[in-house]
């Protein structure tokens, strides 16, 4: 420890570095900057006092790794957009599936391994509303499975280097260290087993660790306050579903979707309508998100009801005339002082008068009963209208109606699906069967989905998340400012001090469990920054490879299972869950204690040691 504090003290510059990682540690447990920002402030610190050139402070951000994983925003989105994933929803919906027990047996077998091609937040964010259906038709509390979901994909992450950022930013750091960039199966011998060992504890758990935090469907992520629109459907003679009960049809396997009421004739059938046969014809009052409903229409399992708020005198040729090239579809809000507010769609005759059809009407967290053409309008409802280009700019200029955002872009490619799923595929085995590098198979995967119709150019850049790209490459001028200025060294023999004479296995075992409670407070990123240039200069005391701490150090970061802040899958658990702070600790700390003993001895295997 003297010696650490003798280097600081002697280097101004190693001076100024542990200041600003003193105050970046405060603001990340703090929350008082978002974490992109807490990382551009850091950066621009070190590159203001002189620490860092700005070559070298900003060099993260043109990293193969950055690169990579900007690329892998942009193919996990068309894989999703595809509906490439959408088999796993319908599985969870299905009747194999009758028990907390079975759900975690299909998130940890299943589900897991698609989170270490696809990165795990939007694995949970495409299942969450599915998983809460789940609970709901079987009269579970969330909080049995959900923490089990994020644990899954956690799990998941660390089978490839696709897995998850952090792995791409330990790959950015070992090349910056001159040990190179890891492959894209580097660490999967070690990955494997941690996978299969976790999933049994997932399933062996004992279930009072997963408390019951109660069956409100009012707080569902899937209510309609948050996400629903309302609409009518109808059911062509040629649709799937004909014939199958809602209970059994795909409709509510594959979607979000309730169905508020069913018409069929004359009759009005209301819930419990789960075992009722569904013929040709009928009409149904559905609780839609505004993705799903797109889906729908676009693959023909439903017909939208266009015509139910026509009035009985008119012909219809109006309505047909514009339904095909050209079309749009927007979002608009009627605001206050609209004078359409107090009447229904039939009696405005809607269609007519703003040649737009209304596909869907959202309130607020009201429930809308009525049929679509019988409900009368109020200020704050929001439509979802399909209309030619030549009618939104008309609307764009009207004093009762004010245009949200358009969502032509938005309608998914499900025609595309086996294109998408090719390339992915060969995005993964390229690298692996040739000398092709990692950045250059994604950036092609890319391009491909473009040229393949799956994925919009537009939606490549909107699928890049950008507060993860400027926080990954602003923490890591945080390695390069530790090496130049000598911390990562004085750090590394304080450490080594406290570790002299102990075993590699628990020399390694104190640096996992380290960097995982770094992790519980700080992003796993800014640990892995912070703690990979100083576990690489152990190496040679333990008589191990490099390789052998920096991987320690990624496991470290990729097991978070003790707070709702370790992981960002589990905050997004966290709230729907309605979850407490310690029953994340209380169910992830025999995980964390079986990982902490396992993980050292895996990586003792794979590089050997004593």
């Amino acid at each position: 420890m003297n010696e650490l504090i003798r280097a600081v003290l002697e280097n101004p510059q190693a001076l100024i570095t542990l200041g600003v990682l003193l105050l970046a540690i405060v603001l990340f447990v703090s929350g008082f900057l978002a974490p992109e920002l807490t990382g551009l402030l850091s950066v621009s610190l070190l590159m203001a006092t002189g620490v860092l050139s700005p070559q070298k402070a900003l060099s993260g951000f043109g990293s193969p790794a950055l690169i990579t994983l900007m690329g892998l925003f942009a193919v996990s989105a068309a894989l999703f957009k595809s509906g490439a994933l959408d088999r796993l929803r319908e599985l969870i919906a299905s009747e194999s599936i009758r028990t907390p027990r079975r759900l975690i047996a299909f998130l940890g077998f299943v589900v897991a391994p698609i989170s270490g091609i696809v990165p795990n937040t939007p694995v949970v964010a495409s299942l969450l509303p599915v998983i809460e259906a789940w609970c709901l038709k079987r009269n579970l509390s969330p909080s049995r499975v959900l923490l089990p979901l994020s644990f899954a994909t956690v799990l998941g992450g660390t089978l490839t280097l696709l897995g998850s950022s952090v792995n791409l930013l330990v790959s950015d750091i070992s090349q910056q260290l001159g040990y190179g960039s890891l492959e894209l199966f580097s660490f999967t011998a070690i990955g494997v087993p941690i996978w299969l060992l976790g999933t049994f504890y997932l399933l062996f758990a004992p279930q009072r660790l997963l408390p019951d935090r109660g069956r409100d469907k009012s707080e569902f992520v899937g209510s309609p306050g948050q996400t629903g629109y309302f609409t009518e459907v109808t059911i062509p003679i040629d649709s799937e579903l004909v014939g199958k009960s809602l209970h059994n049809s795909r409709l509510q396997r594959r979607f979000d979707v309730d169905v508020l009421e069913l018409q069929r004739g004359k009759e009005r059938f209301l819930p419990p309508l789960a075992d009722r046969l569904i013929e040709p014809g009928d009409c149904l009052l559905l609780r839609v998100t505004r993705t799903d409903l797109l889906r729908l229409q676009q693959e023909h399992t439903v017909q939208l009801a266009k015509h139910s708020y026509r009035k009985d005198g008119d012909s219809g040729q109006q309505s047909d005339s514009f339904a095909g090239e050209g079309q749009k579809t927007v979002e608009v809000l009627l605001p206050a002082g609209s004078t359409l507010a107090g009447a229904s769609l039939r009696e405005l005759r809607f269609r007519q008068r703003h040649n737009a059809t209304v596909l869907a009407l959202r309130r607020g967290q009201q429930t809308v009963q009525e049929r679509l053409g019988q409900a009368i309008l109020r200020e704050g409802d929001v439509l979802l209208l399909q209309a030619p280009v030549d009618s939104i700019r008309g609307l764009q200029a009207s004093n009762d109606l004010l245009v949200l955002d358009q969502f032509e872009n938005d309608l998914p490619t499900v025609s595309r699906k086996p294109i998408a799923i090719a390339i992915a595929l060969a995005m993964i085995l390229l690298p692996t069967l040739t000398s092709l590098p990692l950045v250059a198979s994604v950036l092609l995967a890319v391009i491909a989905m473009v040229m393949g119709g799956c994925l919009r150019p537009a939606e490549v850049q909107r699928s890049i998340r950008l507060d993860v790209i400027l926080l990954l490459g602003s923490l890591s001028s945080f390695s390069v400012a530790m090496q130049t200025t000598g911390l990562a060294d004085a750090f590394a023999r304080s450490l080594e001090y406290w570790l002299v004479g102990f075993p590699s296995y628990i020399a390694l075992l104190v640096v996992f469990f380290l960097t995982t409670i770094f992790t519980q407070f700080l992003s796993n990123a800014a640990s892995v920054a912070l703690l990979a240039p100083v576990a690489v200069q152990l190496a040679p005391g333990m008589n191990l490879p490099p390789m052998a701490l920096l991987m320690t150090v990624l496991f470290g970061a990729s097991q978070s299972f003790l707070t709702p802040m370790g992981y960002q899958t589990n905050l997004m658990v966290f709230a729907p869950g309605r979850y407490r702070f310690l029953d994340v600790t209380r169910y992830g700390a025999g995980l964390t204690a079986m990982m902490t003993l396992i993980v050292p001895l895996l990586i003792l295997w794979q590089y050997g040691g004593t």
